[in-house]
């Protein structure tokens, strides 16, 4: 809004200005979160800008001959840059005319640059030998106006780089505007009522070749094998270019200019030491030095870059940021001197900076990486953001720099191709249309930041609306899969736009079409149970809201503020790795409760949860909706079959839930609208989940487990997790009681014994989808009484001796032994010591401490504990499968009477 308003008191009254000559402006290039421009061409190019740095503020006009053709537009600025009160305007000899154009309230003196000004006019052609006096001049409060071009310079200095070298940018480069070496194209152009963007301005054809040459002279390429995982780097500013990427153009070293600075980010801190990139680092660091020769600052606990960096022949010393330094070495990991960093980056330090956030991203479940990860509040502004994602360890070629405009993928050079496509129909090159999908990942991740104060953020996020109103977003479904990388980018970018835009309501037409209308209800209120065991839990309201919906929902203050959610949906996979979708990559959303009354929709629209934190003892509680849809949605316990015959399975919102003990099934509701008897539904399950606890040896669930039915899931048939995830189409095998007490349902349970699996005996990958299988066994057995060989074709005993005699043909080797070939091992264990072995195993479980966490010493732990559980000494027979057994093992288990005659003896 502050510069919105900056924008309208420049710009007041001035409708139309005449660029067509004499004068040939420069095109300026704006970074950082201050610069916004005031005058755009309709090539997208930026004729005049604005900006801040320190207390100060600053106007670049692209050609001195402004001040005299637009004095109207120069009163404007010298009313708006003069600072409060009565205050004197320094004018350069150049500019002199000024003086006869001056605003109420400011004093002419024509003449050089002191002390005691308030603003100073200047022209950009003589201000490199005062430029340090200007800056600081600036930051303490002072105001600037600049004026001149810098393409007669580039013609005069060919082989020097304006962006560096042009005196003028040596002073507006600090707040992140430069006059380029392009000439802006002239006309008559007309003044928007708002800040002027254009998908045109999104790219500025620079290539870095030079930068890129330098830094790559001589290294051939990257070695980052090893234990050190990188983390990636979205490469997002105007002066921001990938260095070195994997083969899969995703960046783990990149660059940037930052006022009269530069930048060097890599993703793992262990690169900094590395010998192998010795030659980049030290060409990074003559690159970052620009030739001065100064001392490199080392954060001191980097003793590898420490070593590694002196060998550069620039003196370095291990220290903290400091005054005097040319380059500063650090890592991503703390943002404590963010503002001092950036201000020495801005007056022209270097900074090499690395270290992942991948694992950061994991200790902060439900936290943004790009914005609070403590690195990138340092580098967001910068052009570089480093990603919670990882990349693979590897051997990666140097990138080529004299293809570095064509062939090196950059986002906004890719987003300015796109939408070049949209807007004017310009067909993309095949390696272009290979990165949409890329693209379209990287759109989102960028407007995640929600830097709606920052212009370069706005600027992107309204091409990227106007992009999605003339392209569309295709309406995916079941029947109208998307496939096309075009359609997957407008997919991925529609649904993020309307979560960060300020007008979401206004580009829900664009992505959303042809939704049924639904009846809604005011006002409802629900009751929910506020407590919760050691795991989240998502409460069921009963309630949906359509896509785009918006909603009030009030909710008690003894939960505000403490890690309660509302969440719109229960399809949690993120799709979006897969190459056809049947709906959008995310159609779930999240809001924590931070205030009583919350405003919460979501674009896809789904079922209403509030989402209860560990260990909440929160008691009873109510909410308030005020609008939704009912939802069928039977409680065991609560719901009669007369109130669910009676109306509520014909409640219109598309997605029932069945609630139970301790499952919840989610599933379309037209596959309960004919469903007489939820009660036998709820009595077939409330078994099942007994048995299953029963055999885990846990009294009760934590949290009722939930099955949830999707149009797509992220991978296999079902997936297990909270909630496991299945096909909607196989949703209705789960209300079949009939079928499923005389046939059985083997995948269903197999899920819901992956999450009973503990990694204290688990073996991955060999068991992962092994002893989840134990549960499958277990109910089918014990409860549904269909025996083990009529449950899976898989166990059955012709299938079995097959394929044990194969594994013992291929010479028992452990690398092998997963899957129904590792569930044989535990059938063999079952069906000499039944059930009971295992319920005492899982048990003894249960009540261990310090269990090792090697494979190897978790398997001899297993044996041990089940020789002990049985009063039998196993040992001989889990090496019979190829069991890493110790000696130590052996001898301690040799007491106990020998297992002799079991099934594996024969092979032996």
């Amino acid at each position: 809004m502050a510069r919105e308003a900056a924008y309208a008191k420049l710009m007041e009254g001035i409708n139309e200005l005449d660029f067509r000559g004499p004068m040939i402006p420069s095109d300026l290039v704006l970074i950082g979160d201050h610069a916004f421009p005031l005058v755009m061409n309709p090539r997208g190019q930026v004729l005049m800008a604005a900006s801040s740095y320190g207390e100060g503020h600053l106007v670049a006009m692209g050609h001195e001959g402004c001040l005299t053709a637009f004095p109207n537009l120069v009163k404007n600025t010298l009313a708006w840059l003069k600072p409060p009160g009565e205050s004197t305007v320094g004018i350069h000899q150049s500019c002199k005319d000024v003086a006869n154009n001056l605003c109420p309230g400011l004093q002419a003196e024509v003449g050089e640059f002191h002390k005691g000004l308030g603003v100073y006019v200047t022209d950009a052609y003589g201000v490199g030998p005062k430029a340090q006096d200007l800056v600081s001049f600036l930051k303490e409060g002072g105001s600037l106006l600049v004026v001149g071009q810098a393409w007669h310079w580039a013609q005069q200095h060919p082989k020097r780089s304006a962006l560096k070298g042009f005196p003028g940018n040596k002073v507006c480069g600090v707040a992140g505007i430069y006059f380029s070496e392009h000439q802006g194209e002239l006309g008559v152009f007309p003044i928007p009522r708002q800040i002027p963007s254009s998908w045109l301005a999104v790219s500025i054809g620079k290539d870095f070749k030079e930068d890129l040459e330098e830094l790559l002279e001589g290294v051939t390429e990257f070695n980052i094998q090893g234990g050190a995982i990188p983390s990636e780097i979205l490469v997002h500013g105007p002066l921001a270019f990938p260095i070195a990427t994997t083969d899969d153009a995703r960046a783990f070293f990149a660059g940037a200019y930052y006022g009269q600075g530069r930048i060097v980010v890599g993703t793992h801190e262990g690169f900094l030491g590395r010998q192998e990139l010795s030659r980049f680092l030290i060409n990074a660091l003559h690159w970052l030095d620009e030739g001065r020769k100064g001392c490199v600052g080392i954060q001191p606990h980097l003793d590898g870059a420490y070593s590694l960096l002196s060998q550069s022949g620039l003196p370095c010393e291990k220290t903290n940021i400091r005054e005097g330094l040319s380059v500063f070495v650090c890592t991503s990991y703390s943002d404590e001197n963010c503002a001092r960093i950036q201000e020495f980056v801005a007056e022209g330090g270097g900074l090499l900076i690395a270290g992942h956030a991948w694992y950061w991203a994991q200790c902060h479940v439900g936290q943004q990486a790009l914005t609070e990860y403590p690195g990138n509040r340092i580098l967001n502004k910068m052009g570089l953001s480093i990603l919670g994602s990882t990349l693979s360890s590897g051997l990666y070629k140097a990138l080529k720099p004299d293809k570095a405009s064509s062939e090196i993928y950059h986002f906004r050079h890719m987003l300015h191709r796109f939408a070049d496509h949209v807007t004017c129909g310009r067909p993309l090159e095949q390696h272009e249309e290979e990165r949409l999908k890329r693209l379209g990942h990287d759109c989102a991740t960028y407007l995640h930041m929600q830097a709606h104060d920052c212009p370069s953020y706005t600027s992107i996020l309204s091409v990227l609306t106007d992009v999605v109103k003339q392209a569309g977003v295709p309406q995916v479904g079941s029947k109208s899969p998307v496939e096309d990388a075009k359609d997957h980018l407008l997919l991925n970018v529609g649904s993020q736009l309307y979560k960060v835009s300020p007008n979401p309501d206004e580009i829900v037409p664009y992505i959303i079409q042809n939704e049924p209308r639904f009846p809604v209800v005011a006002n409802t209120k629900v009751c929910i149970d506020g407590n919760a065991a050691g795991m989240g839990e998502w409460k069921s309201t009963g309630l949906y809201l359509t896509p785009g919906m918006r909603t009030y929902i009030s909710v008690p203050p003894q939960i505000v503020g403490k890690g309660w959610a509302v969440q719109v949906g229960c399809q949690t996979d993120n799709i979006g790795n897969l190459g056809q979708l049947k709906r959008a990559p995310v159609v779930h959303e999240s809001f924590p409760v931070d205030s009583e009354m919350m405003l919460v929709s979501n674009l896809w629209g789904g079922l209403l949860y509030l989402v209860a934190p560990p260990n909440s003892s929160a008691g009873d509680l109510e909410i308030v909706v005020q609008w939704a849809v009912k939802a069928p949605y039977y409680k065991f316990g609560k719901t009669t079959v007369e109130e669910w015959v009676g109306g509520l399975r014909d409640a219109p919102a598309p997605w029932a839930e069945l609630e139970f003990e301790n499952v919840i099934l989610t599933v379309k509701s037209k596959m309960v609208r004919n469903l007489d008897r939820p009660d036998e539904v709820a009595s077939l399950w409330n078994e099942i989940m007994r048995s299953i606890a029963d055999l885990a040896v846990i009294p009760k669930f934590p949290r009722k487990e939930r099955l949830v039915g999707d149009v797509q899931i992220s991978h296999g048939f079902m997936h297990a997790g909270y909630p496991i995830m299945i096909h909607s189409y196989t949703a209705p095998e789960l209300l079949n009681v009939k079928d499923i007490r005389n046939g059985g349902i083997w995948g269903a349970i197999h899920e819901l014994g992956h999450n009973q699996q503990r990694s204290v005996w688990e073996f991955p990958p060999h068991t992962t989808e092994c002893t989840c299988n134990l549960w499958s066994i277990y109910v089918h057995e014990e409860l549904l009484k269909i025996p083990r060989h009529k449950a899976h074709e898989a166990i059955m005993p012709d299938n079995r001796k097959e394929r044990l005699q194969q594994y013992v043909n291929e010479g028992k080797q452990l690398g092998s032994w997963e899957m129904w070939t590792a569930l044989e091992t535990y059938m063999q264990l079952q069906e000499e010591f039944g059930w009971d072995a295992f319920k005492k195993v899982f048990a003894a479980y249960h009540e261990m401490n310090n269990v090792p966490g090697d494979r190897d010493g978790k398997m001899n732990l297993y044996a041990e504990t089940f020789s002990k559980v049985v009063g039998k000494n196993l040992a001989p027979f889990f090496k019979s499968w190829g069991w890493p057994i110790r000696p130590d093992l052996e001898e301690k288990l040799a007491g106990l009477p020998e297992w002799s005659n079991h099934p594996m003896a024969q092979y032996a």
